[in-house]
């Protein structure tokens, strides 16, 4: 709800097998926002890895509420990866997405 009161177009997704399925079926995806941990089976790494294979550039940017996670190691996030940390505000949400979408 937030991103949509941002003024995005949000494609919900409950899961991971879900999310991959939308990707399969070829839908305009400008920005892959996933959690980390999510339900289903398919982690958010997983699921990032799955999408890029499908649609390679895709911007992605992963929130999680844990400090230690499958992208986060010794403190520091793995090369290329986005992250915005739980809890977070509208206002940090709306720049780190603009921020993602921006980069080249």
């Amino acid at each position: 709800s937030q991103l949509a009161s941002l003024g995005y177009k949000v494609i919900g997704a409950a899961s991971g097998v879900e999310a991959h399925r939308k990707l399969l079926a070829g839908l305009q995806i400008d920005l892959l926002f996933t959690d980390v941990v999510m339900p289903g089976g398919m982690s958010g790494r997983d699921l990032a890895e799955k999408a890029l294979e499908i649609k390679p550039g895709l911007r992605i940017l992963f929130t999680s509420g844990y400090t230690e996670s499958s992208i986060v190691h010794n403190g520091k996030l793995d090369q290329g990866i986005d992250l915005l940390t739980k809890p977070y505000r509208r206002a940090q949400l709306a720049a780190k997405i603009r921020k993602v979408l921006e980069q080249r």
